[in-house]
């Protein structure tokens, strides 16, 4: 069973927040979006092992400020997001709540953790689309015709899928992935566009790939 989360009031997570240098401003609308999917996190986690116990007691800065340093590299222009193998909600929630202008989907296959991304959605009334699903060849039915930002954090996709996913992407689409030392796999064709180093971490970053003919 997983470690119990620390009980955190929203004043705490905002300092918290704040002392992970966050790129984004920490409005009263997104904290409260943050602490209400906390809340559901830590009454959930106990049973599924959301968060392991390797990062319980830095949860706030290894997984909401950590997805917070993906908003930057989100195009002014994207509307739709699609966060693959979302777990949690790092860094497809966090984001969704950062960007209200993005239209979200969470794409998460093992069922509790869809049931999860439900509650914590309903909890924080941010209109994502929690899907019950896998992303593969032939995608899923629900995501959207035209996708703008793919992201994905400890995940690897089948070339299949991103080939899938390619046919849907606009023309100045980002994938983002948040990596440590090791270099992600990404398909042929992906190339690195920028980096975004994660403050006080000397390996996590986020990098941003666009797909072919899209640099």
């Amino acid at each position: 069973m997983a470690a119990a989360l620390p009980d955190l009031s929203r004043d705490k997570l905002r300092r918290r927040l704040e002392a992970a240098a966050p790129p984004v401003e920490l409005t009263d609308e997104l904290v409260n979006a943050l602490h209400a999917h906390y809340t559901e996190l830590r009454r959930w986690n106990p049973g599924l092992s959301l968060i392991g116990p390797g990062t319980v007691g830095e949860v706030v800065e290894r997984h909401y400020a950590e997805s917070l340093h993906g908003v930057p590299l989100v195009p002014v222009s994207a509307r739709t997001l699609v966060d693959v193998g979302s777990g949690a909600g790092f860094p497809g929630f966090v984001l969704a709540a950062a960007l209200p202008r993005l239209a979200v989907t969470m794409v998460e296959p093992r069922e509790r953790r869809w049931s999860f991304l439900m509650a914590a959605c309903r909890r924080a009334a941010l209109p994502c689309r929690c899907l019950d699903a896998r992303v593969d060849n032939p995608l899923p039915p629900g995501l959207p015709d035209r996708i703008d930002v793919v992201t994905t954090r400890a995940l690897k996709l089948p070339s299949e899928a991103f080939e899938a996913l390619g046919a849907r992407l606009s023309g100045d689409a980002r994938l983002l992935v948040w990596a440590g030392d090791a270099e992600p796999e990404v398909p042929p064709g992906f190339t690195v566009a920028t980096t975004r180093s994660i403050p006080q971490s000397l390996r996590r970053r986020v990098i941003a790939f666009a797909g072919p003919d899209r640099r």
